[in-house]
């Protein structure tokens, strides 16, 4: 999949990628860091909340900007709802603390830079981003806002935490159509907080 593409549908490639096993009954994690369950996701207006299995490697398609960070040892989970907003939870353990440290860095770096580096690599994509803080959860979390906007019309939101407790580090993406309007922060905060407890 081209890096134009995964701009493109940033908001809504999780939402896509959850569709086939949407009716499937989501399956816990046997071993390691539990992951969310779609209760503890911002509540959408319209619909509930669905998910898919918890599944080891890499997601497909990456999630925008800090894909390319994920090792071939995380372990993801997507969920979606029955319109245009999806979700993604990816998680790594690491053999140390400092390596879970550095990797957690490594994905907040990406995330300092998403807009500047998705308008660099698409020409024809304006970005914006927001910082809005960090978590008091564990060793920490951190959470962003990117909005994308097309020349042709696409309008994204996405919001991204990325937190740390000792060895394993979880990364969360939300998503949907729209702007920064749209996007439930602080509900976003405590799906990233509950994210974090789970890595124990």
């Amino acid at each position: 999949m081209s890096r134009r593409t995964r701009v493109r549908g940033a908001a809504v490639a999780v939402a896509a990628a959850g569709a086939a096993v949407a009716a499937q009954p989501a399956t816990a994690a046997t071993d390691g860091p539990r992951f969310l369950a779609p209760a503890d996701l911002p509540p959408h207006p319209s619909s509930e909340w669905f998910a898919g299995p918890v599944t080891s490697g890499q997601p497909d398609p990456l999630p925008l900007c800090v894909g390319e960070a994920l090792p071939s040892t995380s372990a993801h989970r997507v969920f979606r709802t029955d319109y245009d907003t999806g979700a993604l939870q990816v998680t790594v353990v690491e053999r140390s603390t400092q390596r879970a440290k550095a990797f957690a860095a490594l994905v907040r770096e990406k995330l300092d830079a998403c807009s500047e580096t998705v308008m660099e690599e698409q020409p024809d994509i304006t970005a914006t981003q927001k910082y809005y803080g960090r978590v008091a959860v564990e060793d920490g979390a951190y959470v962003y806002g990117v909005h994308t906007e097309s020349t042709w019309g696409a309008s994204d939101i996405n919001l991204f935490s990325v937190g740390r407790d000792g060895t394993a580090v979880t990364v969360v993406q939300w998503g949907q159509m729209g702007g920064y309007d749209g996007a439930p922060v602080a509900g976003f905060k405590k799906t990233t907080a509950t994210a974090v407890r789970k890595l124990k």
